[in-house]
């Protein structure tokens, strides 16, 4: 087979994909905890939340060997976006791209392992449009690749064939997640500004209670002082609709409960002991917990 043969052709341009982007990642290490990540912003990392620590010190590893502490700027483990800030900086930002790849499309993860580059090839088995993930957060685009990704691996860049990057790899149930690049920037952002992502809060413990037509939301307890409670909702009340849209059960409130809701005054029409309720409530933010 001679050097110029189709495989060596893609071999080399894989190569040289990988090693543009290796300055750009590093390792992320915390209490008993290995995990890859990617400069967002000269001093700036990004990691995933999951495979960070809770406690302890946290120390960043370049490619050349050089180790530097990183303090928590901010982090949402809805998205599983975790922002680092790193002392004596961290430059060599990555080149990430808000285009969602076709169904089909080979990717290469490019992570960091003890500060080694290290990288894997992939396809990108599904490619979809938004979605929530379980724990309640707003994902741009639904893109999974079909290879298990090995745990130093997690918080590392996916890259599509042109070499931009694509999103952050995450493990998944069974599968490789991509959280893509629209969603880093977004997440990224507001924690960069505010040190957390503001959520709704209404106050009241929930659970889906299956009705005539359809299912709906209980109230199964109530904090006294969040805006339910001012509000004047009760313990066994029935949410039935908000700013009369129907509630098909609990997710489907939860789901209006995102950032852009804090502050926002709705209409909550339910029922209470099978009569008609009807309640005006501006939505909180969530307690830090």
């Amino acid at each position: 087979m001679s050097d110029s043969s189709p495989l060596t052709s893609f071999s080399s341009a894989l190569t040289a994909t990988v090693a543009q982007t290796a300055p750009s990642l590093v390792s992320v290490h915390s209490h008993r905890s290995r995990a890859s990540g990617f400069v967002w912003k000269p001093g700036l990392v990004i990691t995933a939340d999951e495979a960070l620590a809770d406690e302890g010190e946290i120390a960043v590893l370049s490619a050349d060997g050089t180790e530097k502490p990183a303090t928590i700027v901010g982090r949402d483990h809805t998205t599983d976006i975790a922002l680092l800030r790193v002392e004596g900086g961290a430059a060599t930002p990555s080149n990430l791209t808000t285009d969602v790849p076709a169904l089909g499309a080979l990717a290469i993860i490019t992570a960091a392992d003890h500060g080694t580059p290290i990288a894997a090839l992939a396809m990108i088995s599904k490619s979809a449009e938004r979605w929530r993930s379980l724990r309640g957060g707003e994902i741009d685009a639904r893109i999974e690749l079909d290879t298990r990704l090995r745990r130093s691996s997690e918080g590392g860049l996916v890259l599509n064939a042109a070499g931009q990057a694509i999103g952050m790899a995450v493990s998944g149930p069974r599968r490789t997640l991509v959280i893509p690049t629209a969603t880093i920037q977004r997440v990224a952002g507001r924690l960069e500004t505010h040190g957390r992502i503001a959520r709704g809060y209404l106050g009241v413990g929930l659970q889906p209670v299956k009705l005539d037509d359809g299912v709906r939301a209980m109230v199964m307890s109530v904090d006294k002082n969040g805006p339910a409670a001012a509000a004047g909702l009760r313990q066994g009340d029935v949410i039935t609709a908000v700013n009369n849209e129907p509630i098909s059960g609990v997710r489907a409130l939860m789901r209006k409960l995102g950032p852009d809701s804090v502050g926002t005054r709705v209409e909550v029409a339910g029922l209470r002991g099978g009569e008609p309720i009807r309640f005006s409530l501006t939505i909180g933010e969530r307690p830090a917990s």
